[in-house]
């Protein structure tokens, strides 16, 4: 299924490995606030270190504007972890140039050295030849265990894997395989669940979906825009006005195969102390707006979650951040928890909804890439992948 070399397929001893990692994480006060990411790049970073690497990490980390910002500084998850390997961790305050150069020149076998944040150079999401040469510069092997990034061609995740014999690290592997054989040839029922506030970022997800999965269950404010799609006023609620035309195209040619929610909770404010009731789907008062989907919804949907053979779930069914509007997105989470189904789980809203319903170890597998997974459903090609070594 895999046909991309991995660590295993190559010797690292006394190698300088660079590996990108997707350190992407929440830091609060200089402090990392989730390391799911950090602990998920873990058996690649031990593994290389066992094997006698000298191990190189860069990543980026936030949308820093204009070049280096303290706030983006990659020294936090260094600092991290340090602790969570039990070992010291350098630090450097470049990613390229003279001071990185020397740092990992410097950097011996089973030695661990972080880079700065690869945004903080221009060259990085410009998939920069001059950027991605002097990154090539500081390591003998290239790998790639950043899925989460993995869809973008930036210099430290495409361009520097032109330059350097180029590796997938074993959390990409993981990632590909699963969400690779749901796509391929999934345990049947396949039943895709979407979520999320816009068609727009999932249209080729659904179109591609269509062609392979037996349903696609749909919730979160994605569900608004299709309603008004059939004509129904929609009061106060999120709608994507652009996209009312590919909704109907979707749901002319979906058949049966598209679920809709029958059931929704709807406010009279976007407040978790607005008044709130459940109504059948049809006109939306004035003044009112859809936050979650129904009781009948959240049943409905665990009936066909708890018959299937795969289950793919990206987006919540609701404004889940407010508790009151929570509700689906949880029943929905316990429903795929306890379904006997290979269950995969992406994208940011609907992960952190799994870890915050305590049932993330009953997934089969919780990707840690929210862009790379919607794209893999959608059929395409991750640049980050194709450009790393064939078996």
């Amino acid at each position: 299924m895999f046909n991309k070399k991995l660590i295993t397929d190559i010797d690292v001893k006394s190698q300088k490995a660079l590996v990108r990692v997707d350190f992407n994480v929440p830091i609060k006060d200089g402090k990392v606030e989730d390391d799911t990411r950090i602990v998920a790049a873990l058996p690649t970073i031990r593994y290389l270190l066992d094997q006698g690497a000298a191990v190189i990490l860069c990543s980026h980390l936030g949308r820093p504007k204009e070049g280096p910002d303290p706030k983006y500084s990659m020294r936090p998850t260094a600092e991290h972890l340090s602790k969570l390997l039990g070992r010291p961790v350098a630090f450097c305050e470049e990613s390229v140039g003279p001071v990185a150069e020397s740092a990992a020149k410097a950097l011996k076998p089973g030695e661990v050295l972080v880079l700065e944040n690869t945004r903080f150079y221009k060259g990085e999401t410009k998939n920069d030849p001059e950027m991605s040469r002097q990154l090539a510069s500081l390591a003998d092997v290239y790998v790639n265990d950043a899925f989460g990034s993995a869809h973008r061609a930036h210099s430290s995740t495409e361009g520097v894997a032109r330059l350097l014999p180029g590796v997938a690290g074993f959390l990409m592997e993981k990632e590909i395989k699963y969400l690779g054989a749901a796509i391929a040839d999934p345990k049947r029922p396949f039943i895709a669940i979407l979520g999320g506030a816009k068609i727009v970022d999932k249209i080729g997800v659904i179109r591609n979906l269509l062609q392979i999965a037996d349903a696609i269950l749909i919730g979160g404010g994605m569900a608004n825009t299709f309603f008004a799609a059939q004509g129904y006023p929609m009061g106060d609620s999120l709608v994507d006005a652009d996209a009312l035309d590919t909704a109907r195209e979707i749901l002319q040619g979906a058949g049966n195969r598209l679920r809709l929610p029958v059931d929704v909770v709807i406010a009279d404010s976007f407040d978790d102390s607005a008044s709130r009731q459940v109504m059948d789907v049809g006109p939306v008062p004035e003044g009112w707006r859809i936050m979650d989907i129904g009781p009948e919804t959240i049943a409905a949907y665990a009936k066909v979650v708890n018959g299937a053979g795969t289950v793919v779930w990206n987006g919540p069914m609701g404004v889940f951040e407010m508790p009151n509007f929570a509700v689906g997105t949880f029943g929905v989470a316990k429903a795929v928890a306890e379904s006997d189904a290979v269950s995969i789980v992406g994208g940011g809203d609907s992960v952190s909804a799994i870890n915050r319903s305590g049932l993330s170890d009953k997934i089969t597998h919780i990707s840690t890439g929210g862009g790379a997974s919607l794209e893999m459903l959608e059929g395409l090609t991750l640049p980050g992948v194709a450009a790393l070594q064939d078996k």
